[in-house]
C-alpha cells in the first residue's frame, strides 16, 4: 500500500472522531440497576427449543407469535407465560443428512431455524426458515386456536439466511418480500432482493454481486418510508448495514456503517442492469465516538415517526459498537430522515480511481452526472419525459449507477454527536416510545437491548438520562430482538433461551417521593394520598412529577426508618450495609447525628477495641445524597442501634481497661500453676518407681528399696563397686512372662 493512502484514511477518520469531546456525555451511567430476581417481568420459555429471534405481533388477534428453532409459539399478548398454541416444523432426515456431508455441525446448524415472520394482507403469515441450511418458507394460519403450516413450500433462496448465525434483514410490503441475506451455501453472495407476490413470474429484482455494492456485509433491518404522499412509486426502502468499506485502503478490513435504499417501482434496466436494482444507492453513517479512531459500527435501528408531522421529520435511532477490542463503549446515534434523502437525491458521488497504475482508491466525482439523475425514483415529473418505468431509463444513467453506487458523504447524526455513550455491556436492539409527561411535554424514552441480557431505560431531555438498567436473562444472554405492543403497552424481549415481557412502567420500584421524582420518568409520579409511586396513565389523583429532577414539591417528612439493632462483641468487628437508592447518590454516615470523616459505599465496618476505651455503640444512619439539575436531595436510607455484647450473649456496655486487665493476670497465674504441677509430676516419677508385681510375698522387701538403702549408706563405694543388682532392681515392671525372641 501506497504510505500517502494509508495516512490518508487516518487523516479523514481522526478529526471526526476527536471533534466535539469536551461536550459528549461519556460513559452515561444507569440512576437504578435491577437484578433479575425483581425485575417484575413474565417469562415463556419450552423445554429443548432455543433461539427465540423471530417475533410478530398480532395485537388484531391478541396474540405474539415466536419464531425458534424448529417450532412456532402463539402466545398471549397479556401474559406471555400462557401458551396459546404451537407448531413444529423440522428439517427433514434428507435435509439434516446433506447438510451433515457439507460438514455442518448436526446438533447446532443442521436445524430449522425459524428467520422470518410477517403478516400478508389476508391475515395468514409468511415464515421462512434455514431448513438444514437449504432455506425454505410456507405460509402459516392461526384458526380456531390453532397453528397451521400450509402448502406448497416456497424457496427460501435469497429471503431466508442459509446459516442460522448469519444476520439478515426483511420487510413485507403488500405481500412483496424484501430481503437482506445471502444467495448461497457459502453466504458469499450476498443480495438485496424483492421477491414479489402480485406477479411473481416477473421474477426478484436483485443486487449487482460486486463488492462495489456489497462488500461482507452484515445487514441489521430494514424500514419503508412513503416518501410522497400521491405516488407509491416514489416509495423508498432502506436498508441499515455494515460492510467492509472499499473506500479506504488499509492494512487490514476496515468496517463502516451504511444506509442504502431502493425504489419500490424499480423493475431494473431494460438491458444494463436486467432484474437488477437501478435505485439503489448507499452511503456512510457517522457516529463519531470521541476518541475512537475507528468508525462505530452499527447493531440495529429503529424508525419513530411523529404522526403530526411530514414523513421528512422522522428519525432513525441506531446503536452503535466499536470494532476495536480495546475499547467496551457503546453508543446511540440519531438521524433525521430529511438529511438522509437530501444526501441520496442531491449528494455528490464517489468513483473508483487508479493511483499510480497499481492502486484503487475511491474519490469525489467531479465529471457530469447524467439525467435522470442515477438512483432517482421513477417519479410524476419524470414520467412526464417519457420515463414511464427503469426499463425506460437510458444506458448511460444504469451504467454510471452500476460503477459508483456510493455516495461521497457521510451522513451526520443530529446534533454532530452521539445521543448516549455506554461502558460496559455492548449495545444490541433499540426501541423508541414517545410519552407525555406531567408537564405536557412529549418525551422521546430509548428502551436499549445488550448483550448481557439488560434492558436500559433513557430519556432524552435536553441531556442523556438512563433512568434504570434492568437484567432480564441469567445467565446473561444476548437480547436479539425487541418488540413494543402500542395495544398493551408492553415490551417483549427476544434470546436464545427465552421470551420475556416487561412493562415500560415499574413505578413500584421507588419507595420514596425523593427517589420516584429524581428517577425523572415520563411514565411514573408520586401520588401524595396513597403515599407510593404509581403509573401516570393509572392514576387519576394529582401527581408529583418533575423532568428535570425538582423534588422540592415532596413532602418534607418522609417515611419513618425504623432502626435495626445489631451487637458487636469486644474485639469483633461489624459490618453495617446500606443499599444505596440511586448509583448517581453519594451515601454519607452519620454516628449520633454526627458525619463520620470516611463514608464507604460498599458497608460501614466497626471495631471495637475496648482495650483503647474506643466504645462504639450508639446511633447510626446511612444518607443517600442525590444531586440534580434543581438541586441536591438528601434522603435516610438505613438506621442502625449498635449494642455492645458480653460473649455469653448478656448486653452490657464496654468493660473498663482496669477489669480486662485483672481478667489477663488470673489467667496467667493459673497456667503458671499448672506448668509448676506438670513438671513437678515429671520429676517425681523419673526418681520414684511405684512397685507393680503383686506376685511377690508380703513379708519379701523389695529388691528397688534394699538398693535405695545400701546407695545412701555409700554413696562412693556404689560408685566404686556398682551393684550387681542394680540391672534387676532397675528393670521395668512386667504384667507378664517375658517373650523370648
Amino acid at each position: 500500500m501506497h504510505p500517502l493512502l494509508s495516512l490518508s484514511v487516518f487523516g479523514l477518520l481522526l478529526p471526526q472522531a476527536l471533534m466535539r469531546v469536551v461536550d459528549s456525555p461519556l460513559n452515561c451511567i444507569p440512576r437504578r440497576s435491577v437484578p433479575s430476581n425483581s425485575n417484575n417481568a413474565l417469562l415463556f420459555w419450552e423445554e429443548g427449543v432455543f433461539n427465540y429471534s423471530a417475533m410478530l405481533l398480532r395485537e388484531d388477534l391478541d396474540l405474539l407469535v415466536v419464531g425458534a428453532r424448529e417450532a412456532m409459539f402463539a402466545l398471549d399478548l397479556r401474559n406471555i407465560s400462557k401458551k396459546i398454541t404451537s407448531v413444529e416444523w423440522k428439517a427433514s432426515p434428507k435435509q439434516v443428512r446433506d447438510c451433515k456431508r457439507k460438514g455442518k455441525d448436526a446438533e447446532t446448524e443442521c436445524k430449522n431455524y425459524i428467520r422470518i415472520l410477517h403478516e400478508m394482507v389476508d391475515g395468514k403469515m409468511y415464515v421462512c426458515g434455514t431448513n438444514a441450511f437449504d432455506p425454505a418458507c410456507k405460509k402459516m394460519s392461526y384458526a380456531d386456536g390453532n397453528l397451521a403450516l400450509m402448502e406448497p413450500e416456497d424457496d427460501g433462496k435469497g429471503k431466508c439466511p442459509f446459516d442460522p448465525f448469519q444476520r439478515h434483514a426483511s420487510i413485507m410490503i403488500k405481500n412483496d418480500l424484501y430481503s437482506a441475506t445471502s444467495m448461497n451455501f457459502l453466504g458469499s453472495e450476498p443480495v438485496l432482493m424483492l421477491s414479489p407476490y402480485v406477479n411473481p413470474l416477473s421474477g426478484p429484482i436483485r443486487t449487482e454481486i460486486k463488492t462495489s455494492w456489497l462488500y461482507d456485509p452484515n445487514f441489521v433491518s430494514m424500514a419503508s418510508m412513503p416518501d410522497s404522499e400521491k405516488d407509491d412509486n416514489d416509495d423508498k426502502v432502506y436498508l441499515f448495514f455494515s460492510e467492509t468499506a472499499v473506500e479506504f485502503n488499509c492494512y487490514s478490513k476496515l468496517g463502516v456503517s451504511r444506509v442504502a435504499r431502493v425504489c419500490k417501482g424499480d423493475e431494473g434496466g431494460q438491458r444494463t442492469l436486467q432484474k437488477k436494482w437501478t435505485s439503489f444507492l448507499k452511503a456512510s453513517l457517522d457516529c463519531p465516538v470521541p476518541g475512537s479512531q475507528l468508525p462505530y459500527i452499527i447493531q440495529d435501528s429503529y424508525r419513530w415517526c411523529d404522526p403530526s408531522l411530514h414523513w421528512k421529520e422522522c428519525v432513525f435511532y441506531a446503536t452503535f459498537t466499536s470494532q476495536s477490542h480495546t475499547s467496551e463503549i457503546s453508543a446511540v446515534c440519531a438521524y433525521r430522515m430529511s438529511d438522509i434523502s437530501k444526501q441520496f437525491s442531491e449528494g455528490k458521488y464517489k468513483t473508483p480511481a487508479s493511483v499510480e497504475t497499481s492502486y484503487i482508491t475511491w474519490v469525489t466525482f467531479s465529471g457530469e452526472v447524467p439525467e435522470p439523475r442515477p438512483g432517482a425514483c421513477i417519479n410524476r415529473e419524470a414520467t412526464n419525459s417519457e420515463i414511464k418505468t427503469t426499463l425506460d431509463l437510458p444506458d448511460k444513467t444504469l451504467q454510471f449507477i452500476r460503477e459508483k453506487p456510493l455516495m461521497d458523504q457521510a451522513i451526520e447524526p443530529i446534533g454532530g454527536r452521539p445521543l448516549l455513550t455506554h461502558k460496559g455491556a455492548a449495545f444490541t436492539q433499540i426501541i423508541v416510545k414517545q410519552v407525555q409527561a406531567l408537564d405536557g411535554e412529549k418525551y422521546n424514552v430509548m428502551f436499549i437491548g445488550t448483550d448481557q441480557g439488560k434492558l436500559l431505560k433513557a430519556l432524552h431531555n435536553e441531556e442523556m438520562f438512563i433512568i434504570e438498567e434492568v437484567q432480564l436473562f441469567t445467565p446473561p444472554q444476548k437480547i436479539k430482538i425487541l418488540k413494543f405492543s402500542n395495544k398493551m403497552g408492553q415490551i417483549y424481549v427476544g434470546s436464545d433461551i427465552s421470551v420475556v415481557q416487561i412493562s415500560p412502567a415499574n413505578c413500584e420500584r421507588s419507595s420514596t417521593c425523593f427517589d420516584c421524582v429524581l428517577s425523572r420518568d415520563p411514565y411514573c409520579g408520586w401520588d401524595k394520598v396513597e403515599g407510593k409511586c404509581v403509573s401516570v396513565s393509572s392514576s387519576q389523583s394529582v401527581l408529583i412529577q418533575d423532568m428535570k429532577g425538582n423534588a422540592s414539591h415532596c413532602p418534607d417528612a418522609g417515611p419513618v426508618v425504623e432502626p435495626l439493632t445489631r451487637n458487636i462483641k469486644p474485639g469483633r468487628i461489624l459490618k453495617l450495609r446500606c443499599p444505596s437508592p440511586s448509583n448517581l447518590a453519594k451515601l454519607i454516615w452519620k454516628r449520633n447525628g454526627i458525619p463520620l470523616p470516611h463514608s464507604p459505599e460498599d458497608g460501614l465496618l466497626i471495631l471495637d477495641d475496648s482495650d483503647n476505651n474506643n466504645n462504639n455503640s450508639g446511633k447510626y444512619s446511612c444518607l443517600s445524597v442525590e444531586k440534580s439539575k434543581a438541586g441536591e436531595y438528601e434522603t435516610i436510607v438505613v438506621n442502625y442501634e449498635v449494642i455492645i455484647s458480653l460473649e455469653n450473649g448478656g448486653v452490657t456496655q464496654a468493660q473498663s481497661s482496669g477489669e480486662s486487665h485483672s481478667g489477663l493476670i488470673v489467667a496467667i497465674v493459673v497456667l503458671a500453676v499448672c506448668l509448676v504441677l506438670l513438671l513437678t509430676w515429671r520429676v517425681v516419677k523419673r526418681h520414684i518407681n511405684l512397685p507393680c508385681d503383686r506376685t511377690k510375698e508380703k513379708g519379701e522387701e523389695p529388691q528397688q528399696t534394699r538398693d535405695l538403702e545400701a546407695k545412701d549408706a555409700s554413696v562412693p563405694l556404689a560408685a566404686e563397686t556398682p551393684n550387681k543388682h542394680t540391672n534387676a532392681g532397675d528393670a521395668p515392671c512386667q504384667r507378664g512372662p517375658t517373650r523370648k525372641e
